[in-house]
Formats: C-alpha cells, structure tokens, sequence
C-alpha cells in the first residue's frame, strides 16, 4: 500500500534533504561549504547584485555567516575542486561531475553544431579562439575581447566572439577555468580539466539516472516533474530511469494529500529512501530568488502555497512585491518575501518592501528583525532601516520593530 503523507510531513522532508533544520557550525569553514555543495549538488549562479549574488545565498540560509572567499576559493579558482556547466540553468558543480553531461553537450552540438547556419558562417572566429586559447591557456572574456577589437574584417565582432566561446562551452570543447572579479575564464578542456575526468565515460541511460537519483537525495521528496527539474531532465527517459530506481529500492512512491494533477487526480510522488522525517523543523532563513527550494515555481506553489515571481524584467510601476524580492522561511513555511538592498557606501540594508503571505499572521517581524541583522553583518552594514515609502504590509511592522 502506497504511504499517504500530509503536506507538512512533505514540506519537513524536503527542507530537511536541502539541510534545514540542523544546528549551525559554531564556525563555517571550507569543510562545512563542501559538504553542503555535496548535499545540494549545485549552486545556481547569477549576476544581479543589488543585495547580494544569488549563489552564495544557499550556503547562509543553511549555515549562517562565513567568509565569502572561503567560498570564492572553491569555485572561482581554477585549481579548485569545481567548475561551472548548464546542469539546472548555469551552475557550479563538482568537476567530477562533468562527465554527467556529456549526453547533454552532444545535443547542444547536434542542435547548434556543425548543421547550424551560424556556426558555418562564423567558423573563422572558432578557430582563432582555439587557437588564442592554446597558446594563451585560459583567458577572461575580456582578455579575449581586447585581442579581438585588434583584429579586422567584416565578419569580426565581440557579440559573435561571445556567442562562440558561449557555444564552445555548452559542447564541452570549453570549460571554465574560475573567475576573476565574477568574470569567467574561458579555457580549452584539456588546460582545465584533469584527464582522470575526461577519460571518463558514463553510459547516457547510466548518467540520467544518476542524475535523477541525485535530485531525488537533495529533494527528499517529489513528483517526477519535481525530480526532473532539478537538472532540467526531460522526455521518457526520465520515467524510465524513475522506474529503474523504484524497482531498486531507491525511490518509494507515496502519496502526499493535495497534491493534486488534472481532474484533481492524486499526482504519484517519491521519496527517496534515506530521506529523513523530522517531527519539526527549526529555521529562519531568507532564500535566494534560485534556491532549490523555491527555483521550481510550481513545486513552491503546491508545496508551500507560495506563488513566487521575481520582477526583475517587469517595469518599476508594474510590480508587486519588488525587484529581488526574496522568500522567508520560518520553521517549514514560506511565510513571506522581502525586497534587500545593499547600501554599502551608507553600510545599509535597505528594506524596499516586506509582505506577508496571506494566512500567516504569527510573530513573523519578531523572528525576522534578527536575521536582518545577522544579514546585514555578513553583508558588512552597519545597520537596517526600512526605506521610506516601502511597500507591503510587514513593512511598517519590521520598522517599528526596528
């Protein structure tokens, strides 16, 4: 009989698999990092920095505060133990891990290949950078950049040098030798990756199970959309290798109450085998916009009842809730979200708007008004302050509070 789970229970088994409530490290170290990494498998990267860049968020919901270059160190450097490939959008992953997705390196190919009118017509600028990147080793975009603005002819251009280097990393023939000052360094395979992982081979069937296996870990629990996100897995393969680990004992179906499909049909889930079920789960936490949490918006949404945007690309008059808003995680609930901004010339944390989910009215600022402040000294800033004019119903609340 198929184990039937309420929402809550879920909810406490998938924070649980992504490392919430545990007791935080008394210091965090590049030990605590790995082994986070290792837990969640990979860190979504993202630009926008007007509170802070979204892959280093992950690390201070779960740990607490740490020294940012501890975490530089691992995946910036290019002797560290990770470098950075399309596993769910653009991610840092263990390098031992490129050989996953050699199965998806030969699609980009097959799709933006040699068949492909743009790369036949671009084809001089290809061999000019493996050229560059042979005999320079690994180079910034900008080094490359500068080298081809000296350059001449019609078919030269920078928009073209960056689609080909950006190509030559989804096939595999480039891989990304860390980053300086958040800018990638290109380099050819060979410069940047050792041959005891490139000698590997890794059966397609083989690689997406592992794949899946792996999100069924960090996840705890899911549906098989759920599982396949995770690494943006798709077509019948996933159901197959989904049956392949069910038959293995690895993932066990349940059935959690209001997940629900078309015809409000009970939607098969899975647990995997080693997920724990806590009684409770202790937490405060404010999650990045891609945090595996919440970075399948509609898992947020059946798990926690939380319809989650970011507003980034809507026009200014046209938001709700704000540009970056993040979520809020207390306990095992998405309470609310709250829009940061960084002032570090005037060493603030500005609050531009804080919302209340609706049906959640226990002491949220209480609980919240701390974490800012932890926030706000591991961003560096000397204080919080509600902006004037902010938006959202917590807003005057945390003001006052403050």
């Amino acid at each position: 009989m198929v184990e039937q789970l309420s929402p809550a229970v879920a909810r406490r088994i998938a924070l649980a698999a992504q490392g919430f409530g545990r007791p935080r490290p008394a210091v965090v170290g590049t030990r605590q990092l790995n082994a986070l990494i290792d837990r969640i498998n990979l860190l979504q990267i993202d630009s926008v920095n007007v509170f802070e860049r979204s892959h280093y968020l992950p690390a201070f919901a779960r740990l607490g505060a740490y020294d940012r270059t501890l975490l530089d160190r691992l995946t910036f450097e290019a002797g560290g133990p990770h470098t950075e490939y399309w596993a769910h959008e653009a991610a840092f992953v263990r390098k031992d891990d490129w050989p996953l997705f050699r199965w998806r390196m030969r699609a980009y190919r097959e799709r933006y290949g040699t068949g492909n009118a743009w790369f036949a017509a671009n084809e001089s600028t290809l061999q000019w950078l493996r050229s560059e990147l042979a005999t320079k080793g690994p180079l910034a975009a900008s080094e490359i950049e500068h080298d081809a603005n000296r350059r001449s002819g019609p078919w030269w251009g920078w928009s073209e040098v960056k689609r080909a280097l950006e190509r030559m990393f989804l096939f595999g023939e480039v891989a990304i030798a860390g980053r300086t000052r958040f800018q990638r360094r290109y380099g050819l395979v060979d410069d940047v990756l050792p041959a005891s992982i490139l000698d590997r081979t890794v059966d397609d069937d083989d690689a997406l199970r592992e794949l899946l296996r792996r999100s069924a870990v960090a996840h705890g629990i899911g549906t098989a959309r759920d599982l396949a996100d995770y690494y943006r897995l798709k077509g019948p393969p996933v159901q197959r290798a989904l049956q392949q680990l069910e038959d293995a004992g690895e993932l066990i179906p349940v059935q959690v109450r209001g997940w629900e499909g078309p015809g409000g049909r009970p939607v098969k889930a899975w647990m995997h085998r080693d997920a724990r079920k806590p009684r409770s789960i202790e937490a405060a936490a404010l999650l990045s916009p891609f945090d595996p949490v919440v970075w399948f918006r509609d898992r947020a949404l059946r798990m926690f009842g939380f319809h989650y945007r970011i507003e980034i690309y809507t026009p200014a008059p046209q938001r709700v809730y704000g540009y970056y808003s993040l979520p809020i995680l207390l306990d095992d609930e998405l309470v609310g979200r709250i829009d940061l901004k960084s002032d570090r010339q005037a060493g603030v944390l500005r609050v531009q708007s804080a919302w209340t989910e609706s049906g959640h009215g226990g002491p949220i600022a209480e609980r919240l008004v701390p974490l800012l402040a932890q926030t706000a000294a591991w961003q560096g800033l000397g204080e919080v302050r509600v902006a004037d004019g902010a938006r959202g119903d917590l807003a005057p609340v945390l003001a006052a509070e403050l």
